[in-house]
C-alpha cells in the first residue's frame, strides 16, 4: 500500500513537471514535449521493473495523469499551462495530453516476460 501511495506522488510530480515543460520548443523542434514524454515513459517502465508489479505501475501513471488533467485546465486566476489549440492544429498540448495515458496503458499492459522459459544459454560440454 505505501507502494502505491509513493507512485502515485511520484506519478503526480512527473505529470506537472511534464505539463509545464511541453511546451518548451528549440526553434522547431518540441523538445520539452520529447522530454516530457521520454521523462514518464522511463519512469513507469522503471517502476513497473523495479518492483516486477503492474499494478504499481499504473499507481505512478495515475499520478501523471490527474496531474496532467489538473494542470490542463485554468487555473484560478484564469492562467492556462496548455491552450487550446486552434481548430485543425495538432499542438504540443494535445500530443501531451493524449500521450501520457497511451504510455500508461502500454507500460501496464505490456506482457511479463520473467515467467518464460530461459532458452539454453551455451551448449553443453560435450554436445
Amino acid at each position: 500500500m505505501l507502494t502505491w501511495i509513493i507512485a502515485v506522488a511520484v506519478g503526480l510530480v512527473y505529470g506537472v513537471a511534464g505539463t509545464v515543460a511541453h511546451s518548451y520548443a528549440l526553434g522547431w523542434f518540441p523538445l520539452g514535449l520529447v522530454l516530457s514524454v521520454i521523462g514518464v515513459t522511463a519512469l513507469l517502465v522503471a517502476v513497473r521493473l523495479l518492483t516486477a508489479d503492474r499494478w504499481v505501475a499504473l499507481a505512478a501513471g495515475i499520478g501523471a495523469m490527474v496531474a496532467t488533467l489538473v494542470f490542463s485546465g485554468a487555473g484560478p486566476g484564469g492562467s492556462v499551462i496548455v491552450p487550446a489549440p486552434t481548430d485543425g492544429v495538432l499542438s504540443a498540448g494535445v500530443v501531451w495530453t493524449l500521450a501520457v495515458p497511451l504510455v500508461v496503458a502500454v507500460v501496464v499492459a505490456w506482457p511479463d516476460l520473467s515467467r518464460l522459459p530461459r532458452a539454453e544459454r551455451s551448449p553443453r560440454l560435450g554436445e
